[in-house]
């Protein structure tokens, strides 16, 4: 999406809007503009901070989050992201904002952090124990909100639907920062 949003000259959060309004997915553009909304999109970021922006639909569930960061030569350091989220009635918010802040740290993990390397044809890592996290000192503010819905709303998945949107986000982000379109994850500036 943000490639064609940037072959065309136009704002990827703009570009999606009039998709989504030409398509009429409603959920899908709530989302998108939720998401926005909470991040400011549109107004200025301090000087060095930049945004990316995703979303993604799954299990009759609908996410959009923003990244912000930073680029500091090859370092790249994830400062906020913004989640919004229509998963139907939210029976527990408490339980589901964690739910998506932790997806959220595991897709900016094997985004930012994990890989599969090879060696004489064999994986090298084991297990989990050679699967690196983002750690608390790592960690952006992550700022979770839901689409209203009422009661009448069953309630759709909560599992995945904040993992799959966090490495668009922050690799067009950092696109935003360095103007390097990135292919492979982890991700590498080198």
């Amino acid at each position: 999406m943000d490639e064609m949003a940037a072959a065309l000259k136009t704002d990827p959060f703009q570009f999606r809007v009039k998709l989504l309004e030409k398509g009429g997915a409603k959920k899908n553009l709530a989302v998108l503009k939720l998401a926005a909304e909470k991040a400011g999109w549109g107004h200025a970021l301090p000087a060095g901070v930049f945004r990316g922006i995703a979303q993604h639909e799954s299990f009759h569930s609908f996410c959009a989050q923003v990244v912000e960061l930073s680029v500091a030569g090859q370092t790249v350091k994830v400062r906020r992201v913004v989640v919004a989220i229509d998963c139907g009635y939210v029976v527990n918010p408490d339980i589901a904002a964690a739910q998506a802040e932790s997806a959220v740290i595991f897709g900016l993990s094997a985004a930012l952090k994990q890989a599969i390397t090879l060696k004489n044809g064999a994986v090298q890592q084991t297990g989990f124990h050679d699967s690196d996290l983002v750690r608390m000192f790592e960690a952006p503010q992550i700022e979770v909100h839901f689409v209203p819905n009422g009661v009448d709303n069953e309630p759709t998945g909560m599992g995945e639907i904040c993992v799959p949107p966090v490495a668009p986000a922050l690799c067009n982000a950092i696109f935003a920062a360095t103007g390097k379109r990135l292919r492979k994850l982890p991700v590498s500036l080198a």
